[in-house]
């Protein structure tokens, strides 16, 4: 998941450099912590929030498929 994240993000931003995805695991539940340039932020959250929207949609139909429930956060 985290390099799924990582890969969705670096195609999107200016600074793929700067782009860090840090995993929080628990039993059923596993956070991901998206972290951008500043600059960056907006194209990956996009418009009305439609891009993180659909990064999160992704993440919950793969997250699925290994029953596993998965959280972006997107850290500024």
């Amino acid at each position: 998941m985290k390099d799924l994240i990582t890969y969705i993000a670096k195609a999107l931003v200016d600074y793929p450099d700067q782009v860090s995805v840090e995993e929080v695991e628990g039993n059923q539940t596993s956070v991901l912590e998206l972290k951008v340039a500043k600059e960056d932020l907006g194209k990956v959250i996009g418009k009305q929030g439609r891009t993180a929207r659909a990064m999160r949609t992704i993440l919950s139909a793969s997250s699925a498929k290994i029953k596993k429930r998965t959280v972006l956060e997107i850290i500024e």
